[in-house]
């Protein structure tokens, strides 16, 4: 699966560069958003919004959602080449949640450099990141493939949708940072991923159903799919931090214990508070709820972290999820090749190391 990845991320750049080029001009101003009614400052454009959001792609990142995208359409028996267009819409915005979680988490890192607000500052990095979530309107309004107006409708009716269920994840995980001794269930913890991280996913397979001319049901089931798969790869991105930290797994571009400094919840601490004794669970949540901890702290939490089993048993309930996922597209009629493809996805995701 990884060389499906690096076969197709060169190709999803270029056609960002296409849709989001690196050098803006007035041309490509206009073209997008019309013209201006009494001039662009195009070089403001390009240092406040262009070269903020290039640095952070420029950093690499799995372009995974788009690739889901592209396989969808490969398997519904269409030329990806084609829609390539339309790849680059969960790329874009899932980039822009980015930079505005990093706002929002006061993180310190991302890719292996520093997060966007410290170098270009919270305005800067805030607007960029905002921006990256309107784009993608654009790209449907322009229809470069010509699909009829009623899935058009259907497509922007579906991504309205799913970024406002992403808002709602997001605003469940800010809550849960801000109140770190409240007790949070495991549901609720799917739950608020299926919204904050599935949600792109499904944004992504959805959207290869929708232009390709598929049912309901079956954006319904891909979506199953992309959400269950998406779920699995969060909880797998949780432990890798966590076992990054303890020099289990390779370089993976985030600060040392990243999640436990900025006190997240996630799957790991709720099942570590409930397998730890009172003493450590305590210990372990007051750390979390702590403004800023030393490095001694963070390996205390993550020792408990590791103590408790909750690795083991988060990770057993991932590839239960990522089963989950590649039993969701039995019955549909995709092309045997890219449904394997698809198939060893869902396994990827909870294999991978870095």
């Amino acid at each position: 699966m990884r060389d499906v990845l690096e076969e197709w991320k060169p190709v999803v750049d270029g056609t960002i560069e296409d849709v989001f080029p690196r050098d803006v001009s007035r041309e490509h101003l206009e073209s997008y958003f019309g013209e201006a009614r009494y001039g662009y400052d195009v070089e403001s454009i390009q240092a406040s919004i262009v070269d903020p959001v290039w640095d952070l792609l420029d950093r690499g990142g799995k372009r995974w959602r788009p690739v889901i995208f592209l396989l969808f359409v490969d398997a519904f028996g269409e030329d990806p080449e084609e829609y390539l267009p339309y790849a680059t819409i969960p790329e874009l915005i899932h980039n822009g949640t980015i930079i505005v979680d990093d706002i929002e988490d006061g993180a310190e890192m991302r890719r292996g450099e520093p997060a966007l607000h410290h170098i270009y500052g919270v305005d800067v990095a805030l607007n960029a990141g905002n921006a990256l979530y309107f784009v993608p309107l654009k790209i449907l309004s322009k229809d470069p493939v010509g699909i009829d107006d009623e899935d058009r409708l259907r497509a922007y009716d579906m991504l309205m949708h799913e970024m406002n269920r992403t808002h709602l994840g997001q605003g469940v995980d800010i809550d849960w940072h801000n109140d770190p001794g409240r007790s949070v269930a495991e549901v609720e913890y799917l739950e608020m991923c299926a919204c904050k991280t599935g949600c792109l996913a499904r944004l992504a397979a959805q959207l290869a159903a929708i232009v390709t001319g598929q049912s309901r049901e079956t954006q319904q089931r891909v979506a199953d799919y992309a959400e269950l798969m998406s779920l699995a790869f969060q909880i797998n991105d949780d432990i890798l931090d966590v076992e990054h930290s303890l020099d289990r797994a390779g370089d993976f571009g985030k600060a040392f214990g990243n999640d436990v400094r900025e006190g997240k919840t996630t799957l790991l601490v709720i099942h570590a508070v409930e397998n730890s004794s009172g003493e450590d669970a305590e210990k372990l949540l007051d750390i979390l709820a702590a403004d800023e901890n030393t490095d001694e702290e963070i390996s205390e939490a993550i020792r408990i972290i590791d103590e408790s089993g909750a690795i083991e048993q988060a990770r057993e309930r991932a590839f239960d999820l990522a089963e989950e996922a590649r039993q969701s597209l039995e019955g549909l009629d995709l092309d045997p090749e890219p449904r394997e493809r698809l198939e060893a996805f869902a396994r990827f995701v909870v294999e991978r190391e870095v």
